[in-house]
């Protein structure tokens, strides 16, 4: 298969990307928790073509996972001939999961993998992976911790590629559009710890969203405070706001999604704003 440019590839972004194609060749199956984003798009493409028809991806829909993110991520994998299983994993029926406690992932997670392990296992696949990276142990991440129970791999992070690398690489060896997405995050990550989450309460975050996606913002979180709409945008997008009435807009779509106040965080965007609040 045709790859991408390899100009800007650093020596040990070279020596890493090297590393992965023979870890996952030495599995000899694997079925990859694949979600659409960064990290998983670029796992599950450079898995693929080590292992072609001996891989497999395993999309799960939720209320947490935004609508918008579902159909370009399956006609990805279409296009790529990827084998794929799209499963339904409902976070919201799990009572630890809905209260929303600091380990609230770890729940989610949990529930995820073992989904994944039954269809690996149906498929005789001998392992699962997913899109963690080494960026992803400087936050409070408990869902690692049901990786790691579980016998699920995190060969990004093992690796040691960060984040920029997988963009990197995403770009430069494989041509992939998702290297310039942003950080994703299922939409409970929208809530402070101890609110309730609820269907209703997503789709308050999600109307949100998907209003900035579509006035073409790059980088933003719409997160949840009872009556109050919290709005992170990166800051370079930031003075946008107050250019044509957009903030304006901005209220009104905030209010008839059910919020009584709308705010823009002067902080800017900022990956786990909600894990701010912990105290280690």
């Amino acid at each position: 298969m045709k790859r991408g440019n390899k100009m800007g590839i650093t020596p040990a972004q070279q020596l890493k990307l090297d590393k992965l194609i023979e870890l996952a060749a030495s599995w000899g199956s694997c079925a990859i928790a694949y979600s659409g984003g960064v990290d998983s798009t670029f796992l599950a493409k450079a898995v693929n073509e080590v292992l072609k028809e001996n891989s497999m991806v395993v999309i799960a829909t939720s209320s947490t996972y935004p609508k918008r993110e579902y159909a370009p991520a399956i006609e990805w994998l279409e296009k790529n001939g990827i084998r794929y299983e799209s499963i339904v994993s409902e976070e919201l029926d799990i009572p630890e999961f809905r209260n929303n406690p600091p380990d609230r992932c770890y729940f989610c997670k949990r529930e995820l993998f073992q989904k994944i392990i039954e269809i690996a296992r149906k498929n005789k696949i001998k392992v699962i992976a997913d899109g963690a990276n080494s960026d992803d142990t400087g936050d409070f991440r408990p869902g690692m911790s049901a990786a790691k129970e579980l016998g699920v791999v995190s060969p990004l992070r093992d690796l040691g590629f960060t984040k920029q690398d997988i963009r990197q690489l995403s770009a430069s060896v494989y041509g992939l559009a998702s290297a310039f997405k942003q950080p994703m995050a299922c939409l409970a990550s929208r809530f402070p710890y101890g609110s309730l989450i609820t269907a209703e309460r997503l789709s308050q975050v999600e109307k949100v969203e998907d209003f900035l996606a579509s006035l073409g913002f790059s980088t933003f979180r719409a997160r949840h405070h009872g009556d109050v709409l919290r709005i992170e945008l990166d800051k370079k997008e930031m003075r946008r706001v107050l250019k044509n009435g957009l903030a304006d807009k901005l209220v009104e779509k905030g209010q008839q999604a059910g919020f009584a106040y709308v705010t823009l965080d002067l902080q800017g965007f900022r990956t786990g704003s909600m894990n701010e609040v912990l105290i280690f």
